[in-house]
């Protein structure tokens, strides 16, 4: 009799001992869950001023490629890498982290660093692959900094770079492309229009 007692109050306490720990738990402070703020900032008008004439030099360079013209590549990469210097990113407000600026300063140092690197380069190859690490990085900027004074259309060719593919910006819609000259090799894969309200 003894060890039955013995067994069972064991067992009874083992009970209780579960469910004194292991029952229902009175519920928690739930604390909400803190998302992000979405990152948003306001630009000046020198900040869009300065921006499109970066952009108007890319422009100038995507040109020169399309018409197969290296010297007047050359030089608006030259261009292109002194409006990438000159960009006002300090213009940018609203920008309470600093995210977006020293994000705005980083593309514009890679734009401006592969500028200076394919205004270098002697071989046309190498030139266009400088030019799309520009196209990368100012596609970067463009949507980091919401670039609303025209539409930007992202465009890619799939033959380019031994059928790799490669993209490039354009204000209007190109049938040819800056990467192989005298070919109709070009795809809209997105547009960025922050103007548009």
């Amino acid at each position: 009799m003894n060890k039955r007692f013995l067994i069972l109050s064991v067992l009874l306490v083992g009970i209780f001992l579960a469910f004194r720990f292991c029952g229902n738990k009175p519920e928690q402070e739930k604390v909400p869950e803190q998302k992000p703020a979405p990152l948003s900032s306001a630009v000046s008008g020198s900040f869009t001023e300065s921006f499109a004439k970066m952009l108007q030099s890319y422009y100038s360079l995507k040109e020169a490629f399309m018409n197969a013209d290296t010297v007047k590549a050359n030089s608006a990469a030259t261009m292109l890498s002194a409006n990438s210097d000159s960009l006002k990113v300090e213009e940018i407000t609203g920008d309470t982290s600093g995210t977006i600026r020293e994000t705005a300063k980083y593309f514009a140092g890679t734009i401006s660093g592969s500028a200076k690197a394919l205004s270098a380069e002697p071989k046309t190859e190498d030139k266009l692959r400088e030019f799309n690490m520009i196209t990368d990085a100012l596609w970067g900027l463009t949507r980091t900094v919401k670039y609303d004074g025209e539409k930007v259309y992202y465009q890619f060719c799939s033959e380019a770079f031994d059928s790799t593919g490669a993209y490039w910006l354009s204000n209007s819609i190109d049938k040819g492309n800056p990467y192989i000259s005298n070919k109709t090799c070009s795809e809209v894969r997105d547009s960025l229009d922050y103007g548009r309200k």
